[in-house]
């Protein structure tokens, strides 16, 4: 009897253990919680983001465990060509045939604005880390994605008023023409207007230019101090070389980098990037911990990651660790559910996600080295000053956001 009654009684714990974990991974939608990585895999974004943010992505889920509560964590990828349409309809096929949980990467300006609209669209969620325009949690924004990484305010507002106070008060716009690169030209020309200086002119170019010849001749010509670079990439690295050609510099203009990242500047070198002020989301060598983890994803990519490769890795965690918490992933419950959390971890701090879908952290003002001040291939930023959270990216009310009362 005593052998039959333990028997009867380990049976019966398998089986409510077994109901249990049933009953947990049927909250996950099809048994499994699926993320598609979209993003610029092989033009002008591809070092922002690209292959190392699929493999920043990897790193989160396999830190994870590679499953919530059960459910495997897939993951799938696309190139998005940077073009809005490749983009609007890889995200809606993956709705239909896929049955995807969360798109993840997000880049290009006007690639995102039709991803998310489709992401609405099938009341989806998705986490953007790679597009700068600050309109994505303006007037693009949505109740169905987070804005996680940057965005042009704060990287107009620390980098323009940084150069303005030096003396920087005239300047020529460089600007992509796109939604992206408008973002970013109308954030700068109110800082800079705000802190008494003056944007004399400006002249929008094609997205993506290989040439900027003509472009750079118009600067000069505008006889600015400064001239901003309101474009990111591949299109930064060729304007700096470019006007690097043109001798902008020993004619007495400055270029301001507004949105640069620590790829450009390692492509570029030092010689040709030193005393350039920019505003960044995080740095490899801040501190301990973001160093541990820039380390060991060096070893795996054999490069040090960015920004937005930090930030996809952050923002992969806490998303599977609100999934695991939730016992669902139920977009829009997941979605409420990671703004009720705090983000602290080796990418953030103080962060927090607004009614918006703008996740606010703390930003750095930095400046690039010298050859003489660096230490390393790597050792290319000085943090001067951070930006604290509150501070940093644009008010609730100044927001256009329909999702502001």
């Amino acid at each position: 009897m005593t052998f039959i009654k333990k028997t009867l009684a380990s049976s019966i714990a398998i089986a409510a253990a077994m109901a249990m974990a049933t009953s947990a991974q049927a909250e996950i939608s099809d048994g499994e919680v699926r993320i598609g990585y979209l993003a610029d895999m092989s033009g002008t974004y591809r070092d922002l983001a690209g292959p190392g943010g699929l493999e920043a992505l990897r790193m989160a889920v396999e830190d994870f465990g590679g499953s919530v509560n059960g459910a495997a964590i897939e993951i799938f990828s696309a190139d998005d060509r940077n073009s809005a349409d490749v983009g609007a309809s890889t995200v809606r096929e993956w709705y239909d045939t896929r049955n995807v949980d969360l798109v993840a990467g997000l880049v290009a300006t006007s690639v995102v604005v039709a991803a998310t609209r489709v992401i609405e669209e099938n009341n989806g969620l998705g986490i953007v880390s790679g597009a700068a325009a600050s309109a994505m949690t303006n007037e693009y924004c949505t109740a169905n994605h987070i804005h996680w990484v940057y965005d042009t305010y704060p990287l107009a507002n620390g980098t323009a008023r940084a150069v303005v106070e030096q003396g920087g008060d005239s300047w020529f716009m460089l600007t992509a023409d796109y939604a992206f690169g408008h973002s970013l030209e109308s954030d700068l020309t109110k800082v800079v207007e705000e802190n008494g200086g003056e944007v004399v002119g400006g002249v929008r170019h094609p997205f993506p230019t290989d040439d900027f010849s003509s472009f750079i001749l118009q600067a000069q010509g505008s006889g600015a101090k400064i001239i901003g670079l309101a474009n990111a990439g591949a299109d930064t690295v060729n304007a700096i070389n470019t006007a690097s050609q043109f001798g902008v510099v020993e004619a007495g203009q400055q270029l301001a980098g507004l949105v640069v990242f620590l790829n450009d500047v390692h492509a570029m070198g030092l010689d040709a990037t030193q005393g350039l002020l920019l505003t960044t989301g995080w740095y490899w060598d801040m501190d301990d911990e973001s160093r541990e983890w820039a380390e060991r994803y060096y070893e795996r990519v054999g490069t040090m990651p960015g920004m937005v490769h930090a930030g996809i890795y952050s923002s992969t965690m806490h998303y599977l660790n609100t999934v695991e918490e939730l016992g669902s992933d139920d977009p829009v419950e997941v979605r409420a559910a990671m703004a009720k959390k705090p983000v602290n971890d080796f990418f953030s701090r103080n962060g927090y996600i607004r009614e918006d879908g703008r996740m606010v952290h703390d930003m750095y003002l930095a400046r690039v080295k010298s050859p003489e001040e660096s230490t390393g291939e790597w050792d290319l930023y000085e943090i001067l000053t951070t930006i604290p959270a509150d501070e940093a990216f644009r008010p609730l009310s100044e927001s256009q956001c329909k999702l502001i009362n």
